[in-house]
């Protein structure tokens, strides 16, 4: 087993750090050593010290309950929302972190002072006094322990990747739903640590509570007020308190293990992060958020008169087997996608094109989660446009899958069904019916990082599936996964999409998958439709350069000349069947129809130029050879590694290549 070398630090450094830790350490060894060990019991069972003990824990437990009340929704909405005067906002919440505790206290008393702005009207209409009463020890203690649940919150809901909500609310949870069985179990230790640093600041609060509530014994005499009343009269006491108090402290610190500045990434490993955000990006939670006997959230909505179901509620057991309902699809796109689509149900559409094509917004514009597009969507004749995205029946799985990590397998696919309403056992049946379908039905228990890539695309696309949504789609579903996993999921994926009575569109970079799954396939480019047809009319007269290059052929565009085409960095390609003159258009050239020589020439080629040899690759028992030329674009032909040999090519080598007017095809752009 290889160890990784340990790191030395450089003495410039070391030394500082040295006395840093001896600044923080000494104070504490203070107490350590000043404490009368022998009459530790007497002083922390003496009844003054036992009625603050109460008091501070009564206290410090309240403000822990209001910070949660309020600080939960205030972190969601400074993570997840852009608003007018958010900096202002974060840094009200930050405030009371750096405020001095007293000038905190005389804030709250003109804030909620019998004399201040909001007291008055407390008294007058509640008879509720903060002031010098024990609720004004909590009022204080929330003042300044909130932040520290805010701020470890919103980090951790900033390191939650949105994919996992949005998957939520495409499987038919309502945003409520999202939050507390996705969003708050997923961030969870972010949670954890707030609350327990909250905790652990409320129980310690001094200045803002003696500022704002007083000292009064049984009231609001706290244990940091205690302990203040105690260095007058008895300081050993008040050292043995103190000891206590710090004892409290390391015991909250070491029981968070660093979580405040640690978060996790989607496997559950700890990895550490920068700041107080305890982030959890998809950490496995084995105690929190597991799928509960009555789960939390809203009740799924009922569709107005005017409406069908969009979708569908729970299917039984039996329903998996059963004959599919038909759903076509009608999309008006605006926005930076800009095309009219269209398809009957059971079709699968392939959607393919170059990075920035619109893909992806493509895919948000159908389930409404963009604003670069918008999408007029009518699915069976439902128009769902003005519909949020749990309740226009429209299942999403994203690349990553977005296997929720606190649910094991089965309660993955049961997710959907339960916001759509099941019960829980029926969820679970019917769940437990579509894994088997897929073949995982084995691994029902596992948790996400459990399962390989293969496996966990089988649990992603059962879990859309089971929800039986009018239009499913795919963001690359087999993009991560080796060839050979790759190839037994796609044929999978065909034997399942087979059945479908929706539309699905699959986003791909795979050639192999847009000709295999796919009915029809949709080639972007910069947001517009530059062609929608059948795989077999795609590979035989593609219409964008990046298609034809994605199936492994060279494609020239230019404008169309009596001859052929006149290319766009110079230069002319002749061929037998020109196009009308001056149009755009997009010269085809297989690979194989390129002939490579020494030597220039002779007999009837009509295209020939000079070039040098770039690069060799393999492919398959053939090789591709790229060619560079100062009079055409660069050109891919593919021979046998007995003509490369025979040729005696290598990079660099000074070639001709030469093109029959037969093998080169036109099409008008």
């Amino acid at each position: 087993m290889n160890r990784r070398p340990r790191a030395r630090a450089p003495l410039a450094l070391a030394l500082p750090a040295l006395l840093a830790v001896l600044f923080l350490l000494l104070p504490l060894l203070g107490i350590l050593v000043r404490t009368e060990w022998a009459e530790l019991g007497t002083h922390l069972t003496s009844p003054g010290v036992t009625e603050a003990l109460r008091l501070s824990l009564f206290v410090s437990c309240w403000a822990l309950g209001l910070s949660l009340l309020l600080g939960v929704p205030l972190a969601w909405l400074l993570a997840r929302v852009s608003f007018p005067g958010k900096v202002l906002v974060r840094s009200l919440v930050m405030l009371p972190m750096v405020l001095p505790p007293t000038v905190g206290g005389v804030a709250l008393l003109l804030g909620f002072g019998r004399r201040g702005l909001l007291g008055p009207w407390l008294e007058d209409s509640f008879g509720i006094v903060l002031p010098f009463h024990t609720s004004g020890a909590v009022v204080a203690a929330t003042f300044v322990a909130m932040p520290f649940l805010v701020i470890s919150l919103e980090g951790a809901l900033r390191g939650l990747r949105p994919s996992y909500e949005e998957t939520a609310a495409s499987l038919g949870a309502s945003p409520v739903r999202v939050f507390f069985t996705v969003t708050l179990p997923m961030c969870a230790p972010g949670l954890i640590a707030g609350a327990a640093l909250t905790w652990a600041r409320a129980l310690g609060e001094f200045g803002a509570t003696i500022t704002f509530a007083g000292n009064l014994p049984g009231a609001t005499q706290t244990l940091p007020l205690q302990v203040y009343l105690l260095l007058q009269d008895e300081p050993a006491a008040a050292t043995s308190v103190s000891l206590l108090l710090l004892a409290i402290a390391m015991v909250v610190l070491i029981a968070l293990r660093g979580r405040w500045t640690q978060g996790a990434t989607a496997d559950g490993k700890v990895s550490e992060q920068p700041g107080l955000s305890g982030r959890a990006v998809g950490q496995s939670v084995e105690s929190v958020g597991q799928e509960p006997a009555d789960e939390h959230g809203e009740q799924p909505e009922v569709p107005t008169a005017s409406r069908t179901p969009v979708a569908q509620s729970a299917p039984e057991a039996s329903e998996p087997s059963g004959t599919p309902e038909a759903y076509s699809l009608h999309a008006e796109l605006t926005g930076f996608t800009r095309f009219l689509l269209e398809a009957p149900s059971g079709t699968t559409i392939a959607v393919v094109g170059p990075n920035g094509a619109g893909k992806t917004t493509l895919l948000r514009a159908l389930l409404g989660l963009t604003d670069r597009a918008h999408a007029v969507l009518d699915l069976g004749g439902v128009d769902v446009s003005a519909l949020p995205p749990h309740r226009r029946g429209v299942a999403w799985v994203p690349q990553s899958g977005a296997l929720f990590p606190h649910l094991s397998a089965l309660g993955n696919t049961a997710y959907g069904l339960r916001a759509h309403g099941a019960s829980r056992s029926e969820a679970r049946r019917s769940a437990r019916m579509w894994l088997d379908r897929l073949g995982v039905g084995a691994l029902a228990e596992r948790r996400p990082a459990q399962l390989s890539g293969g496996q966990a695309q089988r649990v992603a696309l059962a879990r859309a599936l089971a929800v039986r949504p009018r239009l499913l789609l795919l963001d690359e579903p087999l993009a991560a996964l080796d060839q050979t996993t790759r190839a037994r999921v796609r044929h999978t994926l065909r034997g399942h999409l087979a059945g479908f009575g929706g539309v699905c569109l699959i986003v791909t970079h795979d050639p192999v998958e847009a000709v295999s799954l796919a009915d029809r396939v949709l080639v972007l480019d910069e947001g517009r439709a530059v062609q929608y047809a059948s795989p077999s009319e795609v590979s035989r007269h593609p219409r964008s350069p990046w298609v034809a290059r994605m199936l492994g052929r060279n494609a020239w565009s230019g404008t169309a000349t009596e001859q052929g085409l006149e290319l766009a960095g110079g230069g002319r390609l002749i061929v037998a069947e020109p196009l009308p003159a001056g149009g755009e258009a997009l010269a085809i050239i297989a690979p194989e129809a390129v002939s490579v020589h020494r030597e220039r020439p002779g007999g009837s080629p009509r295209n020939v130029w000079r070039g040098t040899v770039r690069e060799i690759t393999a492919s398959g028992s053939r090789l591709r050879v790229l060619i560079g030329s100062g009079d055409a674009p660069d050109l891919v032909a593919e021979i046998t590694p007995a003509a490369a040999a025979d040729l005696g090519l290598a990079e660099g080598a000074d070639v001709w290549v030469s093109v029959k007017a037969t093998e080169a095809e036109l099409v008008a752009l």
